[in-house]
């Protein structure tokens, strides 16, 4: 019997995001002609493999039983035919969509798109959001090259590396009336302040925190990003718990002062992760270079080294 191989992305597509509909969008087929194809898979498989229900399809115990095989044979078939290809940043034209969490996209991503402009003028990026939900961003289907935050929880079908480790600090306006170039435990409790929400990982990450230190925090606005709180602090007297290398920027608005943490608060990890299948593609290896290269920039430490999930 002859296998179809063209047939096998659409299993893996299917299976992973569990519709015909987002399925023929990921493949670039209308919905009938992924029907079809569906139809000469069954055939060719001899079984129903996906069941309709009131949300998308279910996949059965035989699709269960043949997904990791087929994954793990497309992508050994990627890594021999795109290992073989060379990748020139200067002459390529190609875009990457990525999905950064709001601290990454206010801190790393201007020096990644400098540093491309001067590298790699045709590589373009398009973000996307990154919220909790893995799945959301593309990067668990692959339509998505990178996510970029603090990865917890993830598939088996994701490759996670470890970037940087990242601290706290304090942003108060430069001529507050109450705090000066040291900032106590009282003053920080008897404070309002600006709470930024999302990225959801590093809120849950800062309140944790703050309870291990029994310290307390009295919340007077929570803002839906990094960019508004300069603007908050700088016609307040509240105060901003944010990252340290947001802080750093924040070091160059007179309108504002930085101060430690009246406590040691920890840090943060952030991380990047991509789909299995790109951990040999060489234009996706040149951009994750290219990003640990900006890191190292930036903190002057080197990214960590790859940590490959279970898959």
């Amino acid at each position: 019997m002859r296998y179809d191989l063209n047939l096998l992305p659409i299993f893996v597509a299917l299976m992973e995001e569990r519709s015909v509909t987002r399925a023929a969008e990921r493949m670039g087929m209308t919905q009938p002609a992924l029907s079809n194809a569906l139809s000469r898979l069954r055939l060719m498989l001899q079984d129903q493999l996906f069941v309709r229900e009131r949300y998308g399809i279910q996949p059965t115990p035989i699709a269960l039983e043949l997904s990791p095989l087929i994954a793990e044979a497309l992508a050994q078939l990627d890594n021999a035919v795109l290992g073989q290809q060379a990748f020139d940043p200067v002459q390529a034209e190609r875009l990457f969509t990525i999905a950064p969490n709001g601290y990454v996209e206010f801190v790393l991503v201007p020096a990644i798109v400098a540093r491309l402009e001067k590298v790699a003028p045709g590589i373009k990026l398009r973000l996307t959001p990154y919220g909790n939900d893995l799945v959301e961003t593309g990067v668990v289907s692959g339509t998505t090259a990178l996510v970029l935050g603090r990865i917890v929880d993830p598939p088996d079908n994701l490759v996670v590396q470890h970037l940087m480790d990242e601290g706290l600090a304090c942003a108060v306006r430069a001529d507050h009336p109450g705090v000066g170039d040291v900032m106590t435990r009282e003053q920080f409790e008897t404070m309002k302040h600006v709470n930024i929400v999302p990225p959801g990982r590093m809120r849950a990450g800062l309140f944790q925190a703050l309870a291990q230190q029994q310290l307390k925090r009295d919340v007077a606005i929570s803002v839906t990003n990094f960019f508004a709180v300069a603007e908050m602090v700088a016609v307040t007297d509240y105060c901003a718990t944010l990252p340290s290398l947001i802080c750093r920027r924040l070091m160059h608005d007179p309108r504002l002062k930085i101060l430690p943490a009246p406590v040691d608060l920890g840090s943060f990890p952030v991380e990047m992760a991509w789909h299995v299948r790109y951990r040999h593609d060489p234009a996706h290896r040149w951009l994750r270079a290219l990003i640990g290269a900006v890191i190292t920039d930036l903190t002057g430490k080197t990214a960590a080294a790859t940590t490959p999930s279970p898959a």
